[in-house]
């Protein structure tokens, strides 16, 4: 299958752009800078310039694949405002691949995170929520998967808080981020909340799996371990980088204060035995043993 990736050169891409050239795929990559184009022909894949507001792009690169696998977003966490921002344009860019595959039969992918459910473990069933910071990009991901009645193949991979390689990635690399910079490795809260993790080898297999054989209007966890309690996470910080590990008040993590003080553990059980996704790779607490001080 030829795949049009977006994002294939973050963390979690680079792992589906060698996890899909490994099982005879070939990829088409967007790349939005000449070090992207590089990194994804050294790889093995093609590449096409643009970024996620170039929509005749967008719309190219899907017409010129048999499937779409969307991971690119603007991470842009640094205001409200701008957040918003990227939001908006990620939605724009599913609605042109949308466009563009609607009546194909060929496969959508997109990428979301796994829902907060008060209580409990989210599962797959959980609806995502569609307010707060990233109420938006929830809307954005549910008309994705209302395309199956439009003759696309769409699905969402779920990803938890933190996806993990060489103890970088997601939140717990924020953390990570935050200490370096400011001397303590700090968590909101008393600690005890707890965020699901996987690492990005693992959740590139899924995103393979769901591009050949998940059915249409579907969405999947990528949740390897159901949830470490952030204290825990902030412990193993402070001891790679020799800091003191403390409580911090919640504003110190700005527009993503809330979500980093809630409890949000998550499972995956639907995805293993529906798909026969079998997490390998190191634990969340083990992968970042790899932090250096």
């Amino acid at each position: 299958m030829r795949v049009f990736v977006t994002g294939g050169t973050g963390l979690i891409g680079s792992a589906v752009v060698a996890e899909l050239l490994g099982h005879g795929h070939t990829v088409l990559g967007l790349a939005r800078s000449g070090s992207s184009a590089t990194a994804l022909e050294t790889a093995g894949a093609e590449s096409i310039h643009g970024d996620l507001a170039d929509l005749g792009t967008l719309r190219a690169g899907a017409a010129n694949a048999d499937g779409v696998i969307h991971l690119a977003f603007a991470n842009d966490f640094s205001s409200p405002a701008a957040l918003a921002a990227a939001v908006a344009e990620e939605g724009a860019a599913l609605a042109a691949l949308g466009e563009e595959l609607t009546g194909s039969g060929r496969p959508l992918i997109t990428v979301s995170g796994t829902p907060y459910v008060p209580g409990r473990a989210s599962t797959e069933a959980d609806p995502l929520p569609t307010s707060g910071p990233v109420g938006g990009r929830s809307r954005s991901v549910m008309a994705v998967l209302d395309l199956a009645s439009r003759g696309v193949r769409s699905a969402a991979v779920r990803m938890p808080r933190t996806v993990h390689n060489q103890g970088r990635g997601g939140f717990a690399g924020m953390l990570t981020d935050m200490a370096r910079r400011t001397g303590v490795s700090g968590y909101p809260g008393d600690g005890a909340q707890r965020w699901p993790a996987v690492h990005a080898l693992d959740a590139a297999i899924l995103f393979r799996l769901v591009l050949e054989k998940a059915p249409a209007g579907t969405a999947w966890h990528a949740v390897s371990d159901q949830g470490d309690a952030v204290r825990d996470i902030a412990t193993v910080i402070g001891r790679r980088l020799e800091l003191p590990v403390e409580a911090v008040p919640q504003e110190t993590f700005g527009s993503l204060g809330p979500i980093f003080a809630t409890d949000q553990p998550s499972t995956s059980t639907r995805t293993r035995q529906a798909l026969g996704w079998e997490p390998r790779q190191l634990s969340l607490l083990e992968d970042l043993e790899n932090i250096q001080p």
